[in-house]
């Protein structure tokens, strides 16, 4: 074969090519094809909450507080900041000892049949948290990394349980290893005036200190472990509006007034929050 009958072939081969693959652009430009889906997406949220609780304690000194977060996901990676404003107490009326709370996480999320997964690793910080005096952690420091592996499932339509794991080396306060289990349950109703879907969600939390200064701290009143929970409805409004109402209780002792004092209260609540997503 001579060099004219191979480029006489090699151009029988393309036309042949693209006469199979023309339809695909037959009655339309490139535009008209699906767009392949996006390597990474960026979220924002902001929320406005009567009392900011956390693991059943208020963060806000049973005020209210105000919340950001930014989130970044390129396929099964994720990370993100969020922050809150809080209360942990004042020296005076113009010195807080901790007037915000700001987290850092990233991890790995995926489906492994019907299952979900999810890994990463949080930081906790205070940015001006005072060094030392504070009423709520003396001398010590608010600020811990924790490591989670959760997992969840959808059991019947529209229902989903799941379970968490939380361990971390070091606990606010300098409390040593900690670890926090938590189970969920959510179930989506039916829509409401064709716009607003309200989701019923549950939760069950245990935390357990290893070490004695988690009872010397203390926080679950002098006891090494403690339970929370609470149960509330989420109304959705067009995917980017949501308004969450919460009851949040603890097992802990208020002996000596120690969840119903000034801060950190640990008794039953009701909370409130709205939140945009975009």
């Amino acid at each position: 074969m001579n060099a004219l009958q191979r480029l006489a072939g090699g151009a029988a081969t393309a036309f042949a090519l693209f006469a199979l693959t023309a339809p695909s652009f037959a009655g339309g430009s490139i535009k008209d094809r699906p767009e392949e889906p996006r390597r990474c997406t960026f979220s924002a949220n902001a929320a406005l909450t009567t009392d900011y609780v956390f693991r059943g304690f208020s963060q806000s000194a049973e005020g209210p507080a105000v919340q950001a977060g930014f989130d970044a996901t390129c396929g099964r990676f994720y990370a993100g900041v969020w922050g809150s404003s809080i209360d942990f107490g004042y020296s005076n009326a113009d010195n807080a000892y901790a007037s915000m709370e700001l987290d850092v996480y990233a991890g790995m999320k995926g489906t492994v049949g019907r299952f979900s997964y999810d890994v990463g690793v949080i930081y906790y910080s205070y940015p001006n948290h005072a060094s030392g005096g504070s009423p709520i952690f003396g001398n010590t420091k608010p600020e811990y990394f924790e490591f989670k592996v959760g997992g969840s499932t959808e059991v019947w339509k529209g229902g989903t349980v799941g379970a968490t794991a939380f361990y971390s080396p070091d606990y606010t306060g300098e409390t040593g290893a900690v670890y926090t289990l938590e189970g969920t349950f959510s179930q989506t109703l039916p829509t409401i005036f064709g716009r607003i879907t309200p989701t019923f969600s549950a939760l069950v939390g245990f935390q357990k200190g290893l070490d004695d200064e988690y009872k010397d701290f203390p926080i679950a009143n002098g006891k090494s472990n403690y339970t929370y929970w609470n149960a509330g409805l989420t109304f959705g409004l067009d995917k980017n509006w949501s308004l969450d109402v919460r009851y949040w209780d603890t097992n802990i002792s208020d002996s000596g007034g120690f969840c119903s004092g000034s801060l950190a209260q640990c008794d039953e609540r009701v909370v409130g929050t709205l939140k945009f997503t975009y």
